[in-house]
């Protein structure tokens, strides 16, 4: 028997009852707790996809947003249409080295890996 069991049950003896373990704090942050519960539920990547899709305006700048909407995010690739074939043209061309990286650093270069421009 270790001293600390001998301790609880001389303890316990003295006391006329067993003395109770502290009860152990389980309590865990909201955020965490939605985040498992979403993975469970296989809605990570829709999350992820919906925070993509709202930082668009901010990645991209103000004319760009206007005259161009991201449509999904589908396996790390991210389908953006455009209305303007010399914006698609432009963006193709010239920013969209710019705009992948500034996407990667801001979600990782897990969640989003390319940009694929389409007219419509």
């Amino acid at each position: 028997m270790t001293s600390a069991q001998l301790r609880a049950r001389v303890i316990a003896e003295w006391r006329g009852l067993s003395e109770a373990p502290p009860e152990v704090d389980r309590a865990v942050p909201v955020a965490e707790a939605i985040g498992k519960l979403m993975q469970t539920l296989g809605l990570q990547d829709r999350l992820k996809a919906e925070a993509v899709i709202a930082a668009w305006k901010e990645i991209v700048g103000e004319f760009v947003a206007r005259n161009s909407a991201p449509r999904q995010l589908k396996d790390g690739v991210l389908f953006v249409s455009v209305l303007q074939p010399s914006l698609h043209f432009e963006l193709e061309r010239v920013w969209k080295r710019e705009i992948v990286d500034k996407l990667k650093k801001r979600f990782g270069s897990r969640v989003v890996r390319d940009v694929k421009f389409r007219i419509g």
